[in-house]
């Protein structure tokens, strides 16, 4: 017997910027799986479903549930925040797949926080551009601050996730510091964007250095500019480098 899992990427939480497609998949679900707090975001929309869901720190057996219930023939989705493939479940459920061959597994994409981020900003992603994450849970710090190191030599513009949690504080501020360290200087234009589409909805653009100084949490996406990103009216722009007319002509 063939068994779908479908693997949402919910985009910020709001229905608004949910695609058609995950609400799709969503609405042809028996079960939904997910982290509570994003299932709590679906709202009263698909409240019919099944909902199984597992703290923080227990992905694996979020999966598991997900092939568990698969194999009872019900249609499934397990949902993440953004897009799955960006920090989300679907390398993991791609992997432990491996042992549920019957399973069919099909990727929804989402709006991950790189974007929706880098549209309240204004246009800060605009050229090449690369996501690092400042989370150590499963990467070590020294290969993230090589990613940080290389990102910088490379003038690449970037967006960051996971700046600072209650046990990782300082982490943006040693961010910061690398980059410095790596050609970054402390006048460079950048932004940062907390509870991205969500209730209270905040963005500030700033400079490194004020950056460095500023308290930020887990639900903030940070925004490094490249060495030609440049604040205009208040908004975050990195030029793709097109010639403008004269405004003199």
């Amino acid at each position: 017997m063939s068994s779908k899992i479908y693997i949402v990427g919910m985009g910020p939480g709001t229905g608004e910027m949910m695609t058609p497609q995950a609400d799709h998949a969503l609405c042809g679900s028996d079960v939904i799986v997910g982290y509570p707090v994003y299932l709590k975001l679906l709202g009263v929309k698909y409240r019919e479903k099944e909902f199984l869901s597992t703290p923080m720190k227990q992905e694996v057996r979020r999966c598991e549930m997900c092939f568990e219930e698969a194999e009872k023939g019900k249609t499934v989705a397990m949902v993440c925040s953004g897009d799955a493939g960006v920090y989300g479940m679907a390398s993991l459920l791609y992997e432990m797949s491996e042992a549920h061959p019957g399973c069919e597994l099909e990727v929804i994409p989402g709006i991950t926080a790189a974007n929706s981020g880098a549209a309240a900003l204004g246009a800060p992603l605009n050229h090449d551009y690369c996501v690092i994450s400042l989370s150590d849970l499963m990467t070590p710090w020294e290969l993230i601050e090589k990613r940080l190191a290389a990102a910088a030599m490379g003038d690449f513009c970037m967006a960051i996730y996971n700046p600072s949690s209650h046990h990782r504080a300082d982490y943006l501020k040693k961010a910061c510091d690398i980059l410095q360290k790596n050609g970054v200087e402390p006048e460079r234009a950048c932004g940062y964007v907390e509870n991205i589409g969500r209730e209270n909805t905040a963005c500030e653009v700033c400079t490194l250095a004020e950056l460095r100084e500023r308290q930020v949490n887990m639900f903030t996406t940070v925004f490094i500019g490249n060495s030609r990103t440049k604040i205009i009216g208040g908004k975050l722009v990195t030029p793709r480098g097109y010639v403008l007319p004269d405004p003199a002509v």
